[in-house]
């Protein structure tokens, strides 16, 4: 009956083992499938602001030819805003690349820490097989109940843990979205005060020119 015993509670803690293994590797996958969308996510993006960035290039060169030298001072600023805003831009998108190796790497070692875990719990629980089955007989029932809730009570500080640790990176990456679009939305503001500006260079091209027909 002892060996029949011995034999039930170690396929029990193996099962316990086995399961909790395909938890944590269940999890693990899942978080790193969210990451891969993540990064997929923020490349589409970059490429959109590289393409946005191109385009103002284009309509830079076309106002440069359009006005020539009579405007050249509004142009030079111009220029040089539109190269302070592409630096800008380069400097965030350098940021949010380093915010997602730290947060990857943070994620490393938590998952990390929680194998360590898996580990120690284990251990503990051969430990505590191999000196119950050398104890009494009359503890055996006692010392089976008290496994099972200190892996329960494991289970759910894990579980718990984890969830928090999602609920930070979650936090982490909504704030850098919305960073990336107040740049956009300051990225708009920008190119309608630039199109202002040259509007009015235009204006005054035309007045000048009038003037100078009225004085013929």
């Amino acid at each position: 009956l002892t060996n029949c015993t011995s034999v039930i509670l170690l396929t029990f803690q193996t099962n316990v083992l086995n399961e909790l293994r395909k938890w944590k590797l269940s999890l693990i996958e899942h978080h790193k499938l969210q990451m891969r969308q993540q990064k997929e996510q923020h490349a589409v993006h970059v490429r959109q602001l590289s393409n946005e960035m191109e385009n103002l290039k284009e309509l830079l060169n076309t106002y440069e030819i359009s006005l020539g030298r009579k405007d050249e001072v509004v142009i030079a600023n111009l220029t040089q805003a539109l190269e302070r805003q592409k630096e800008r831009a380069e400097l965030m998108r350098t940021f949010m690349l380093w915010r997602i190796q730290h947060v990857q790497a943070k994620q490393e070692e938590y998952e990390n820490r929680i194998a360590d875990r898996h580990f120690q719990t284990a251990l503990m629980k051969k430990v505590w097989a191999a000196w119950r089955s050398v104890s009494e007989e009359k503890w055996k029932e006692k010392v089976a109940k008290a496994c099972q809730l200190r892996a329960e009570d494991v289970c759910v500080q894990l579980t718990n843990d984890y969830e928090a640790k999602v609920a930070e990176l979650t936090a982490a990456l909504k704030q850098a979205k919305a960073e990336i679009l107040q740049l956009h939305t300051e990225r708009e503001q920008y190119e309608d005060t630039m199109k202002k500006a040259f509007m009015r260079g235009v204006c005054a091209l035309n007045m000048e020119a009038m003037t100078m027909f009225q004085g013929r």
